[in-house]
């Protein structure tokens, strides 16, 4: 497996409001509960930063996004609510950047180097 790194430098946070109820501010109505997100591990590694996201709600919304890319097979997501979380994305082929930072701006968090 190649690991494959980007840094998208995205600086400006999109602003939401409300939250799942837990005090994280990520914009959703839902109560947070456990994300899954398993598939047979192959192919090129990307890890990208990504700010905002603190419960696991953020988790599933960012999962949901980086899933429905052509060729995503795996998204490992290492939640760290007071820092920038990890996002490991496993893919067929070397992955598409402006494609990642698409769907990590459509669930509504930020990409950091």
């Amino acid at each position: 497996m190649t690991e494959q790194r980007i840094d998208l430098g995205l600086t400006s946070p999109r602003s939401s409001g409300g939250g799942c109820g837990d005090g994280c501010g990520c914009g959703h109505g839902a109560a947070a509960s456990p994300a899954a997100s398993s598939r047979a591990d192959a192919g090129a590694s990307t890890v990208l930063r990504v700010e905002g996201m603190t419960c696991d709600h953020c988790v599933r919304a960012v999962t949901e996004e980086l899933n429905a890319l052509d060729g995503v097979e795996v998204v490992d997501i290492d939640l760290r609510a007071d820092d920038a979380s990890l996002v490991r994305i496993t893919s067929t082929g070397a992955a598409d950047e402006t494609a990642l930072s698409a769907a990590i701006d459509e669930a509504g968090y930020t990409l950091v180097r």
